[in-house]
C-alpha cells in the first residue's frame, strides 16, 4: 500500500425535504451559480451534466451531485469539505419552501486518513458538525461505525438524523466499494499518451472498453475522462440513478459503485446481477457492499443471495456481515467480500 496518493474513498451526504407548496420541480429550481458556491465551500466543481424528467445529474471534479425536487445526494472524494454544504443547501431549500425531513451521512474508512483535514480525522468530529448544522426537528439521531471483526480497519461509518420515526425513503440505495483493483483491467482508465481526445470523448471510450455500458444498457451515461487517469460517470435510467469513481493507480487503486433501486421491481434486473456485472467491471481484491433499506423492509434473502451469486460468479467469499438500525432512516446492512484465495 502507498504511502500516500490520491484519497478515493467517498463522503456521502443525503438531504431529504418536505414541501407544502405544488411546484413538481423543487429543489431542481435552484439555479446553477448557487450550486456552484456551494460546491466552492466543498472544493470541487462541475465538470459535466445530464437531466431528464426526474432530476439532475452532475458529474464533479470530485465525484457527483444528483438533485431530484425533494432530495439532494451529494458524494466527494480527495480531500473535500463535504460537510460544508449541508447549511447551504438547507437554506437554498427554505427559500423554494422546503423543510428538511431526513439527513444520512456515510463514508468508509480512508486509505490515507491522516491526509484529511479537519473534521474528518475523527467520525466523532464530523458527527458534531453534522448535528450542529441540522435543526432541531430533526430529533431521531443516530451514529454508528459497523466495524468487521475480520477487517477492523475497514469500517463503515453512518449518521443519520430524521423528523419521523418511520422511514419514507422508497428506494433501496447500494454503495460498492473496492479496492486492489485488478491491474489489467485498471489500465481502461488511464489516458494514452498523445492522445487528442477531449475528456468527454475519452470517458466515452473507457465507458464502452471497460465494460460499464452493459451494468445496466438502459441507462444514459455521462461520463468524464481526468488526465491522466481516473473516471466518473452517473447513469439516468428513469427516476433511477447510479454513479461509479475510478482511481486506477497502482498502490491505491480504488473504485466505488452505488445505485438506488427497489429491490422488486419492473424491468431494472436483480440487485445481484447488477451488483456482479459491476464488480466484475475492475476484479478488487477487496469489496465492500453497504445496502440502505429505506422505505423497504430489510430483506435477508436478498442479502444472502448476493452472497451466494458473488461466490458462484466471481469466487468472492462473504468475510464478515453487519446488519443495524436507524430510527427514521431503515436498516444498514454491511458485507465485505475477498477472493476465495485470500
Amino acid at each position: 500500500m502507498a504511502v500516500s496518493g490520491f484519497e478515493g474513498f467517498e463522503k456521502r451526504l443525503e438531504l431529504r425535504f418536505s414541501t407544502t407548496n405544488n411546484n413538481p420541480m423543487g429543489l431542481r429550481l435552484i439555479d446553477f451559480e448557487s450550486l456552484d458556491q456551494v460546491l466552492n465551500e466543498v472544493q470541487c466543481t462541475v465538470v459535466s451534466a445530464v437531466a431528464n424528467q426526474s432530476f439532475d445529474a452532475y458529474v464533479l471534479s470530485e465525484s457527483s451531485l444528483f438533485v431530484y425536487p425533494t432530495k439532494i445526494i451529494i458524494k466527494t472524494c480527495g480531500t473535500t469539505q463535504l460537510l460544508k454544504s449541508i447549511r447551504p443547501f438547507i437554506h437554498l431549500a427554505r427559500n423554494l419552501n422546503l423543510t428538511l425531513r431526513a439527513c444520512r451521512y456515510s463514508r468508509g474508512s480512508f486509505i490515507f486518513p491522516k491526509a484529511q483535514p479537519f473534521p474528518y480525522t475523527s467520525f466523532k468530529d464530523e458527527v458534531v458538525i453534522v448535528e450542529d448544522s441540522l435543526p432541531n426537528s430533526l430529533r431521531y439521531r443516530k451514529a454508528s461505525v459497523m466495524t468487521p471483526s475480520t477487517n477492523p480497519s475497514r469500517a463503515w461509518h453512518v449518521f443519520t438524523a430524521s423528523a419521523d420515526v418511520e422511514p419514507d425513503e422508497p428506494l433501496v440505495v447500494v454503495e460498492v466499494c473496492m479496492t486492489e483493483l485488478d491491474r489489467v483491467n485498471a489500465r481502461s482508465f488511464f489516458r494514452r499518451k498523445g492522445e487528442d481526445k477531449n475528456s468527454d470523448s475519452a470517458g466515452k471510450e473507457m465507458t464502452r472498453l471497460s465494460g460499464i455500458d452493459m451494468i445496466n444498457a438502459n441507462a444514459f451515461i455521462c461520463d468524464f475522462a481526468f488526465d491522466p487517469c481516473g473516471y466518473s460517470m452517473n447513469g439516468v435510467d428513469g427516476d433511477r440513478y447510479s454513479t461509479i469513481h475510478v482511481t486506477p493507480e497502482d498502490g491505491f487503486s480504488y473504485a466505488s459503485f452505488e445505485c438506488g433501486l427497489s429491490l422488486f421491481d419492473d424491468g431494472h434486473g436483480d440487485i445481484s446481477d447488477v451488483l456482479t456485472r459491476a464488480i466484475d467491471v475492475f476484479r478488487p481484491d477487496w469489496v465492500s457492499v453497504a445496502t440502505t433499506y429505506g422505505g423497504e423492509d430489510y430483506n435477508h434473502e436478498v442479502t444472502k443471495r448476493l452472497e451466494r451469486t458473488l461466490a458462484k460468479k466471481l469466487g468472492l467469499t462473504c468475510r464478515s456481515r453487519l446488519v443495524d438500525e436507524f430510527p427514521g432512516s431503515g436498516t444498514v446492512v454491511f458485507q465485505s467480500f475477498t477472493p476465495r484465495r485470500k
